[in-house]
């Protein structure tokens, strides 16, 4: 699975910086920078959807959710932490007329 590469990928950048990667680039300069470019890729987001461009939409989504990933390895959350979590919420019983 994708995610599991990326993952691996961003924990090896984490671990073994390479002067030359983008991933380790952004980890040496801390969170408060993942956290802006998820701010950033959040918006541009939100621009692609209201313009109505499917394939720009994609691509700022891919976007967003590397960087995602790339904060979930500065705190210590897996992908699968995160799906587990949507395991717990959508596999409760679903009560009448919800």
């Amino acid at each position: 699975m994708i995610l599991d590469d990326l993952q691996a990928l961003i924990f090896d950048r984490k671990n073994h910086p390479q002067a030359i990667s983008y991933v380790s680039s952004l980890l040496a300069k801390g969170k408060d920078e993942t956290l802006k470019k998820i701010g950033e890729e959040a918006v541009e987001v939100i621009v692609a959807s209201k313009n109505g461009d499917r394939q720009q939409v994609i691509h700022e989504l891919a976007d967003l959710w590397f960087h995602c990933m790339v904060l979930m390895s500065q705190d210590g959350v897996s992908h699968k932490d995160v799906f587990s979590e949507l395991e717990r919420r959508f596999n409760k019983k679903e009560k009448p007329n919800e």
